[in-house]
């Protein structure tokens, strides 16, 4: 794995420890009523996708161990240039569903 690939998990990691750390003990009621953890979770999910799709461009057979990369990509899109339509519900449920999976996912690329 190059230095580039391996800063980019790097920073896919560092992104989703933070959006742990910004929700650690919140519930969705909470985070529904805060703007201002709604943009801090959408700004690193929008490291997490970026990151992941400059992976992509550089060796995208190193991404067949990461289950969803393509949804996380379309999902920082959609978060990047269709702020208007954006569900919070969807937000809520990718940190709590979805990120978990990705933390393991990465991590075992990095380990292996």
């Amino acid at each position: 794995m190059n230095d580039r690939i391996r800063k980019s998990f790097l920073d896919i990691i560092s992104a989703s420890e933070e959006i742990n750390d910004f929700v650690k003990d919140k519930t969705f009621s909470e985070f529904e009523q805060s703007r201002l953890l709604q943009k801090a979770l959408e700004r690193e999910f929008e490291i997490v996708g970026e990151a992941l799709y400059r992976i992509k461009r550089i060796d995208e057979e190193i991404l067949a161990s990461v289950s969803e990369y393509q949804r996380i990509i379309g999902f920082r899109n959609i978060l990047a240039h269709g702020y208007d339509i954006i569900d919070e519900r969807l937000v809520w449920d990718a940190v709590t569903k979805h990120l978990p999976v990705l933390i393991k996912e990465i991590n075992h690329i990095l380990t292996t």
